[in-house]
């Protein structure tokens, strides 16, 4: 009987070690987190939209427009490129690709092309040698190729107020101000009463430093359209700048005046 009862004894403290021994294990083992699931849940991104594939260009473009106007660039930028592919003359859809790229360029500091065929334009040296290319960007590409599709719409029609007024911004845009002042000299030509024209036409003349006619060409701006804050702005450079040069010339002209007036009391000294 003794050694029955010591057997069971045994066998209880037994049970007793496993059971602490699992609730250690238990214990040691950690429980889910809420609060880290949570997190990790918020911090999932969220599942693009893909962009549809467009058939007509004109819808491509006008889809570029709502996606520019709502700050989503890269979407743009690959919306205009569809609109450009489906018709390779919408000039329209390759100025705004340019302007969509040159805003991301500028934020992301970029001054190469991200394309895999970049576009070089040699420059010409004053000895006539051919300096190393120019590595140009995405934005000046997709310019060139608005001037261009521009240049066929004046082709076929060159009273087209409007792809004159927007050829003259593509070459403003590539710094070519000589080709930008000639063309939007057209365009208010040919629709004289556009305020938005001749504001164009005298940023680009303050530009080449005609500040004159600068003056001229913003103040009518304003006469078509005396809201326009932006005339008013650039017609306060160009008089800054026609004040300039006025100060310059009459210095000159001052100076000139001193020099002669001195040669001619010289001669009078010689002869007395």
């Amino acid at each position: 009987m003794i050694f029955v009862a010591f057997v069971l004894t045994q066998l209880n403290c037994t049970k007793l070690t496993t059971a602490d021994n699992s609730s250690e294990t238990s214990a040691n083992i950690p429980a889910s987190n809420p609060i880290v699931e949570t997190t990790q849940t918020n911090n999932a991104k969220p599942q693009e939209t893909p962009l549809p594939t467009f058939t007509d260009a004109n819808e491509a473009l006008a889809e570029g427009d709502k996606l520019f106007d709502v700050n989503k660039n890269e979407e743009a930028i690959d919306t205009y490129k569809q609109a450009v592919r489906l018709n390779p003359d919408l000039a329209e859809a390759y100025f705004k690709l340019g302007i969509a790229q040159a805003l991301v360029e500028s934020l992301e500091g970029t001054t190469e092309t991200t394309d895999e065929t970049p576009s070089k334009t040699p420059v010409s040296s004053k000895k006539g040698k051919k300096d190393a290319p120019l590595i140009r960007t995405n934005s000046d590409k997709a310019f060139d190729n608005a001037v261009k599709a521009y240049k066929r719409i004046l082709a076929k029609d060159p009273k087209d107020d409007v792809a004159q007024y927007n050829l003259g911004r593509s070459y403003n845009k590539l710094n070519q101000d000589r080709e930008a002042e000639k063309a939007l000299r057209e365009a208010v030509k040919l629709k004289p009463e556009d305020s938005e024209y001749q504001t164009e036409f005298g940023a680009i003349l303050i530009k080449l430093a005609h500040y004159e006619e600068a003056v001229r060409a913003l103040k009518k701006a304003l006469k078509i359209d005396e809201n326009n804050s932006q005339a008013q702005e650039l017609l306060e450079k160009a008089e800054a700048g026609r004040k300039r040069i006025d100060f310059g010339v009459n210095k000159i002209k001052q100076q000139q005046q001193q020099q002669a007036k001195q040669q001619q009391q010289q001669q009078q000294a010689k002869q007395q």
